[in-house]
C-alpha cells in the first residue's frame, strides 16, 4: 500500500518548513508539495528539501488546480491512498495515520472543524463560518449526508475512488465540484474531527470573493453546474 501526502502551498514561507517537518515526523511516504506561484521565499525553502517531490507553478493557478496537479503526481508515483492538507499551520499532521486508517470503510475521509470533538484555537471569522454552514446545508439537502464542514482541506482519498472524479475548477470552489461528483459516483464519505485553528483573518480569496455574498453565490453556482454535468 503506497501512501502520499499532497500539500498545496502559496506564500507560506513562515510555516512551510515546520509543517513539512511535522508531516515527516509521522509519515514516511511520498510528500508532494505544489507551490502555486509563490512570490515570497517559499520556493527557496522548498529547494533545500531533499525529502519531498516539488511541483512549481510559474504563476498562481489556484487552489483547485494545485490539488489536481498534486493528484496527478500521486498517480504517477503509484499512490493507493492520498492525504491532502494545508501548509499554513492550521492542520495537525499527527492526524494523518487516523485519516488513512479510516479509509478502510470509506472512499473519502474529510476533516471537520465543527464536530463536537473538534478543539478550538482562535476565532473563526463570522462570515466564513456562515458561508460554510450555508454551503454544507445545501450539500446535505441534495446528498442526504450530514457533513458539517464543506471546505476543510484536510482529507484522505482512496485513489480508486478519486479517479472517478473529473475535477477541473481551479479556485477555492473546487470542493463543491468534488462533493457533487462524489455524490453522483456513490462514494462513501466520512468526517473526522480536526482542530479549528484560526490566525489568518486577513487572508484573501482573491478578486471580489472577499465579499461573503459574492463568495456564496460563486460557490452555489459551481455546485449547481457540477450537479448538472453529465456523468
Amino acid at each position: 500500500m503506497r501512501d502520499v501526502v499532497v500539500l498545496p502551498v502559496y506564500n507560506e514561507a513562515s510555516t512551510v518548513a515546520a509543517v513539512l517537518d511535522a508531516v515527516r515526523a509521522v509519515f514516511d511516504g511520498v510528500i508532494i508539495v505544489v507551490d502555486d506561484g509563490s512570490t515570497d521565499a517559499t520556493k527557496q525553502i522548498l529547494g533545500t528539501r531533499h525529502d519531498i517531490v516539488s511541483i512549481c507553478h510559474v504563476e498562481n493557478r489556484g487552489y483547485g488546480r494545485s490539488l489536481v496537479d498534486g493528484f496527478a503526481m500521486a498517480v504517477a508515483v503509484g499512490a493507493d491512498r492520498v492525504v491532502t492538507m494545508d501548509c499554513d499551520g492550521q492542520h495537525e499532521p499527527a492526524h494523518i495515520p487516523a485519516f488513512l486508517d479510516a479509509l478502510k470503510d470509506s472512499d473519502i475521509v474529510s476533516g471537520s472543524r465543527y464536530l463536537g470533538e473538534s478543539e478550538v484555537v482562535g476565532s473563526v471569522p463570522e462570515d466564513r463560518r456562515a458561508v460554510n454552514e450555508r454551503v454544507s446545508a445545501l450539500i446535505n439537502a441534495v446528498t442526504g449526508w450530514s457533513i458539517t464542514d464543506a471546505f476543510c482541506g484536510f482529507k484522505a482519498y482512496r485513489m480508486e475512488a478519486l479517479g472517478q472524479l473529473d475535477l477541473g475548477v481551479p479556485g477555492y470552489a473546487m470542493p463543491l465540484e468534488l462533493w457533487a461528483h462524489a455524490w453522483k459516483a456513490g462514494l462513501r464519505v466520512r468526517e473526522l474531527p480536526v482542530e479549528r485553528i484560526y490566525f489568518d483573518g486577513d487572508r484573501s480569496f482573491g478578486e471580489d470573493l472577499d465579499d461573503p455574498e459574492k463568495r456564496l453565490a460563486y460557490y452555489v453556482r459551481v455546485w449547481e453546474q457540477a450537479l448538472a454535468e453529465e456523468a
